[in-house]
């Protein structure tokens, strides 16, 4: 990425920041890196099979004789990821192990595991800290489905939808921890799902990290904007309250300050290209009313119209439970004020101004996925099990609804 993640992974001073080796050496690992050391991280990559997969590309890279070559590993070590998890939660191929197929987390701890080797990495030709940051880039974007975004020739009829997921999150509360949105996201990558009216639709995804300055960087919007002008549905995800769904109406322009994966705290309006023209409120234009009224799955779908808000005029933040007020400044969407919300408002802020108001997109909160009672510490249990399957099967539901022809 551009000059910020130069200044938060390759060792300049800051919050989160990876610190520098001595001589001129590659910079220590990251926060998210030097998770991967406990107990969880290892068995989720011993158990599915993708423990082999950093050796495997510190061999490759070892072999690169040049800056060319070495890109060309990364991108293709990175792709290759993102293919075989998507491959694995959709039943394709070996399970690699004894996990359950549907676990969005060895892709995450999988490619923390090749940054790590990448950044470490000593090259036998020169290699300037720019070009290892532009091939860390690559790596990142390329296993997140980010660079394969896109679609085959139109069947007739077809309709054509952008889904996006997270990482899991709160990885020092619990490092075991799923994201379902990640997990939908890689079960429904490349999937042609039959809608509510009895079309087709062809659906593809991407997984975003969490980590303020990737967005702050631009990258929702650079993996976004080819894509949007293609499609008829786009819907963000991520996981939210417990025990339910939430659509939310409106996404505000403020970073509440929530730590980071990177344990970065960023509080303020959301920065963005042209912020004299940035709104402080954007709003969903999916079909919430349709959605919330169809039997989806198992968890209530709720439309949520609330939002905290500075009124015009200044004052204390309130609580609006029906939407903003004219000229109020946002401090909460209806999904907060983390990059859930963000993502929500960037995504929807990017579809008005490339002038596509009327195509229906927005966010959708999944419910919090737990570990169920008697919590034993295993990577899984029965409860987490089923409730992450039901999950995925109900954000198959909504997007049937959803891209039925209105």
């Amino acid at each position: 990425m551009a000059a910020v993640l130069a200044a938060l992974v390759l060792g300049a001073a800051g919050p989160g920041a990876a610190a520098p080796a001595p001589g001129g050496a590659a910079p220590a690992v990251t926060v998210e890196e030097a998770r991967l050391h406990r107990a969880a991280p290892q068995e989720i990559l011993r158990r599915s099979g993708f423990d082999a997969l950093a050796p495997e590309f510190a061999a490759a890279l070892a072999g690169a004789g040049s800056a060319a070559g070495a890109e060309r590993t990364v991108a293709r070590h990175g792709a290759a990821l993102w293919r075989r998890a998507v491959d694995r939660v959709r039943g394709r191929g070996p399970a690699g192990g004894d996990l359950a197929r549907d676990d969005d987390r060895p892709l995450y701890w999988a490619r923390l595991a090749m940054t790590r080797e990448l950044r470490a990495w000593q090259p036998r030709f020169a290699l300037p800290e720019t070009a290892r940051e532009a091939l860390l880039d690559r790596l990142e974007t390329a296993s997140r489905g980010q660079d394969s975004l896109g679609y085959p020739a139109r069947r007739p009829g077809e309709r054509r939808v952008l889904l996006t997921g997270f990482d899991p999150f709160t990885l020092d509360r619990d490092v075991r921890i799923s994201n379902p949105s990640g997990a939908a996201a890689l079960a429904l990558d490349g999937a042609v799902i039959r809608t509510a009216d009895g079309g087709r639709a062809r659906v593809e995804t991407a997984v975003f990290p969490v980590r303020w300055r990737d967005f702050a960087d631009g990258e929702v919007e650079r993996a976004l904007r080819p894509h949007l002008p293609e499609v008829d549905l786009f819907t963000t995800v991520s996981q939210g309250r417990v025990g339910r769904f939430d659509l939310e109406r409106f996404n505000g322009a403020w970073r509440g300050g929530f730590g980071d994966n990177l344990n970065v705290s960023q509080t303020g309006v959301v920065p963005v290209a042209d912020p004299a023209s940035q709104p402080q409120w954007t709003a969903t234009s999916l079909p919430y009313a349709r959605i919330t009224a169809a039997a989806t799955g198992p968890f209530p779908v709720h439309d949520n119209t609330s939002v905290t808000e500075v009124p015009a005029g200044g004052g204390a933040p309130v609580l609006r439970p029906d939407g903003p007020t004219p000229g109020s400044a946002a401090r909460a969407g209806g999904g907060g004020d983390y990059l859930s919300n963000e993502i929500a408002y960037r995504a929807t802020l990017l579809r008005d101004r490339l002038g596509l108001r009327a195509l229906p997109g927005g966010h959708v909160h999944t419910p919090v996925l737990q570990f169920g009672a008697g919590d034993t510490g295993a990577v899984t249990d029965p409860d987490f099990l089923r409730d992450r399957a039901a999950i995925t099967a109900q954000v198959r539901g909504i997007l049937s609804v959803a891209a039925a022809a209105r």
